[in-house]
């Protein structure tokens, strides 16, 4: 029997849109005890923003509360916006400091949710450097947005 409390989950995270905004699709690969889970899923009309947070969302949804878990992605959004200004913006009535509302204000209320009471690395990656894992989820990312463009007739091109 696996101890939660004492494994630790690795996650890779990535979001993909066909132009900003377009269809898009996320990604995330969690590893919990040498067992692999993909997660992945697409949106027709969405922003990269979105899909980075979904992925994260979607890992964190994957594993049990009490499993301690180092977070990776390339999105300097959700990481500094878990670390850093999650707290600013709940202070503040979930607006920036120029006053004007959170953008994705509904994801971050999620991700605020699932990281309460746990213990959470997160840890930001270059993209499309080389990291194996990290060009892994963002495959799968860009996969499911052209899988989004297809059901939609949509052309382009992923970022």
């Amino acid at each position: 029997m696996i101890d939660e409390a004492t494994t630790q989950a690795i996650v890779f995270t990535d979001g993909a849109c066909l132009g900003n905004p377009g269809p898009g699709g996320y990604a995330a690969v969690v590893t919990i005890a040498g067992q692999e889970q993909i997660i992945v899923g697409r949106d027709p009309s969405t922003t990269n923003n979105k899909m980075e947070m979904t992925a994260a969302i979607k890992a964190l949804e994957a594993v049990p509360h009490s499993t301690p878990i180092i977070i990776h992605s390339d999105s300097q959004y959700v990481i500094k916006g878990a670390t850093q200004w999650l707290r600013g913006w709940k202070a503040k009535g979930w607006r920036k400091a120029d006053g004007k509302p959170v953008l994705n204000q509904e994801l971050w209320l999620e991700i605020d949710r699932l990281i309460q009471g746990r213990k959470i690395t997160w840890q930001w990656v270059k993209g499309h450097a080389g990291h194996e894992q990290n060009e892994r989820v963002d495959g799968l990312a860009n996969t499911e947005a052209q899988m989004a463009a297809m059901a939609i007739g949509f052309a382009g091109r992923a970022r």
